[in-house]
């Protein structure tokens, strides 16, 4: 295989869903069916399904940093996404990782599940400062974007991110790439009505590195990983009884 035919290489920093429809399942999924090469640093084991979390154990900071650092220094690494931390000193060992590599990461700011269980306290929150930094791309939903202080906050912080509005009610999504100094950039989409939608907003930031990974442009990567969450969102299997796991399986783009 030739280094162009060689599948970009995508390191997934998040917790476990031991359901397989969110975390670092839904990383590997995603990655795989756009065609990456998925690695991980595991940084929680959560016992969950659709109904709800109800177990976490954190990883210790010294176990994640151990974990990025076997891939980068063998496989190597194109792009990374940050999901679930766990606690605020894992935050920090990633941040200490990641500050001296020169690929993108996008980062999912991810405090509360699904189900509405907490994945991150006061303490982790405050550690994202850094990951926000130094991230290509952060992806807060409509609870977590007004956590961070919303708009005018992130404006401040002069990020690039993207304002996820699947949260939000009404008929149509709204998802808005703020990036600073430019013009907002903006997708609507009709909603899809489903309660199948676990792991959305990891799906959508794994697809988004995968992307950028290969060398895509944020604009075109961001549409890319918006066709690949509606589609499995579509082809979702309707298991469980609560939050359901979407269709990755079934995703050709």
């Amino acid at each position: 295989m030739t280094e162009a035919q060689r599948p970009p290489r995508i390191l997934a920093i998040a917790g476990s869903d031991s359901s397989g429809g969110a975390g670092i399942q839904a990383d590997i999924k995603t990655i795989t069916m756009m065609g990456g090469f998925a690695m991980t640093a595991i940084t929680a084991i959560t016992a969950q399904n659709t109904l709800g979390v109800t177990g976490v154990d954190v990883i210790s900071p010294e176990m994640v940093a151990a974990q990025i650092d076997a891939c980068i220094s063998d496989i190597g690494v194109d792009a990374v996404k940050i999901g679930m931390l766990g606690s605020a000193a894992v935050a920090h060992a990633v941040a200490d990782r990641l500050e001296a590599l020169s690929v993108p990461v996008v980062f999912d700011p991810v405090m509360i599940a699904s189900s509405g269980s907490v994945l991150a306290d006061k303490e982790t929150i405050a550690a994202f400062e850094r990951l926000m930094t130094l991230a290509a791309l952060t992806t807060p939903n409509v609870p977590e974007l007004a956590a961070l202080g919303g708009p005018e906050a992130m404006a401040l912080r002069n990020v690039t991110y993207l304002a996820k509005g699947g949260d939000a009610p009404g008929a149509v999504v709204l998802d808005r790439l703020l990036n600073a100094g430019q013009s907002p950039i903006e997708w609507r989409a009709p909603r899809i009505v489903t309660r199948h939608s676990h792991g959305t907003g990891c799906t959508l930031s794994s697809a988004i590195a995968t992307s950028l990974g290969r060398g895509v442009d944020l604009r075109s990567a961001v549409e890319q990983a918006r066709a690949f969450v509606r589609a499995a969102l579509e082809a979702a299997p309707g298991f469980g009884a609560g939050h359901g796991p979407m269709g990755h399986q079934a995703v050709r783009l």
